[in-house]
């Protein structure tokens, strides 16, 4: 049996930043990143800590201060979920961080939404589904929160989607990129079918593939295919294409890793 003692214990619990050189807790690295503004900071903490009630709670308080609900999305959820992003990259929080973050940003922007009549411009919309046979959805699932706590408009296609069902909804919602994620290797060849379908109706859009199932040596085989390794890469992949990345070729030399 281990003897630890308290202090051995806190030693385990530092992470170590090699971006800010220093050794500090979470909470601390958070707290440097923080925005100064006296009504943002209680936001993006709260969004930090995957509070909802204290998110809300915030907002209500920038609102009673002067501050629009609409441009709070912008100023101060963004901007939050903006701190929980790097600190995921720099490896100092790990993604069930980054999920409860997302949920309180999510109910924050409901909140904004409920408290005016304006309706929030979505930076992209992004199609989502799990690959045709496939009925694991968990990986998808995440994908779909991530994109949606960083601005996106997802449309959510489900679990164990048809390949026609997918090219009908890229079809119809014209998206700036669609997500694919399988964790059968038996149903992920149907995202090569997916890619091939497209390119006979002439549409080449990027093509986010990820899962248990899926490698970056199998999504390079087609054409449109971006490999995500990690779900938090979707976000990060559909900013990039609204800053004007949307080559195909210019999204992997960015993205794959190995």
């Amino acid at each position: 049996m281990l003897d630890l003692k308290l202090e051995d214990i806190d030693g385990i619990l530092v992470r170590y930043n090699v971006a800010l050189e220093k050794e500090m807790t979470p909470d601390e690295a958070a707290e440097e990143l923080y925005p100064k503004d006296d009504l943002i900071y209680p936001v993006a903490k709260a969004i930090y800590e995957g509070e909802e009630d204290d998110v809300v709670d915030a907002l209500q308080a920038a609102i009673d201060a002067g501050k629009k609900p609409i441009d709070l999305i912008d100023d101060a959820l963004m901007v939050g979920m903006g701190v929980v992003t790097q600190l995921y990259d720099d490896g100092i929080i790990f993604l069930p961080n980054v999920m409860m973050s997302a949920d309180a940003m999510l109910a924050g922007i409901e909140f904004c939404k409920s408290q005016t009549t304006e309706v929030p411009e979505p930076k992209g919309k992004v199609v989502c589904h799990v690959a045709e046979g496939d009925v694991h959805d968990i990986g998808k699932n995440i994908v779909a929160a991530l994109l949606r706590a960083n601005g996106y408009e997802v449309i959510d296609l489900g679990r164990d989607v048809p390949v026609d069902e997918v090219i009908a909804a890229v079809e119809k919602e014209k998206p700036i990129m669609l997500t694919g994620t399988a964790l059968m290797t038996t149903t992920m060849y149907a995202f090569k079918e997916v890619n091939d379908k497209l390119l006979e109706k002439g549409i080449k859009l990027p093509f986010a593939c990820g899962g248990g199932a899926v490698n970056q040596d199998f999504v390079s085989q087609y054409e449109l295919g971006v490999y995500g390794e990690e779900a938090a890469d979707a976000p990060k992949i559909a900013d990039a294409i609204v800053a004007g990345t949307k080559d195909i070729t210019a999204l992997r030399e960015e993205f794959h890793k190995h």
